[in-house]
């Protein structure tokens, strides 16, 4: 199921970097990781829809990769994006 337009609209405008930006990696994360909350509770009430649990772990696994890559590169843009999504804790 995809995001929704606005949704989608809406978390690039308050993670992007500049103005035209829509593929940085903060904006990659913050799509993955409300899309896998919306999987998540899409499979709470579907327990067995295991294409979809396959879907998601490999998103999980997507924003994995991502978030060790921005790591990487920056620690203060790293714990800035968790912070402000709350997916560590």
């Amino acid at each position: 199921m995809p995001l929704p337009t606005l949704r989608k609209q809406e978390l690039i405008n308050n993670h992007q970097q500049h103005g035209t930006d829509t593929g940085s990696v903060e904006v990659q994360v913050a799509l993955l990781s409300d899309r896998i909350s919306q999987l998540s509770s899409h499979l709470q009430k579907n327990i067995h829809d295991f294409s979809s649990r396959q879907g998601l772990l490999k998103m999980i696994g997507r924003r994995k990769r991502l978030l060790g890559y921005l790591r990487q590169q920056s620690e203060e843009r790293y714990a800035a994006l968790i912070e402000k999504l709350g997916i560590r804790g």
